[in-house]
C-alpha cells in the first residue's frame, strides 16, 4: 500500500472495488478505493490520491464488509 497503493497488475487480493464502491469523493474530488485482502475476511480499504500523493485508510476491519454483500 505504502510503495504501489494503485498496481498496474491488480490481483484477487489487491484490487480496486467495483461498481458503486470504486470512487469517493474527498476534499472535492474522486479518488479511487481500493482493497487488500489480509485474511479471508480481513480487508483494508482505502483512496488514492496521486496528485497529492497520499492514501487515505477509510476501513481496516477482521470481519468480510457487509458494504459488498
Amino acid at each position: 500500500m505504502r510503495t504501489d497503493p494503485a498496481p498496474a497488475q491488480q490481483t484477487e487480493r489487491h484490487h480496486q472495488l467495483k461498481y458503486n464502491l470504486s470512487h469517493v469523493d474527498r476534499g472535492g474530488k474522486r479518488l479511487p478505493q481500493w482493497q487488500i485482502e489480509v485474511t479471508g475476511g480481513g480487508r483494508l480499504w482505502y483512496l488514492v490520491d496521486e496528485e497529492a500523493q497520499k492514501v487515505y485508510l477509510v476501513y481496516a476491519g477482521v470481519g468480510h464488509p457487509k458494504a459488498t454483500d
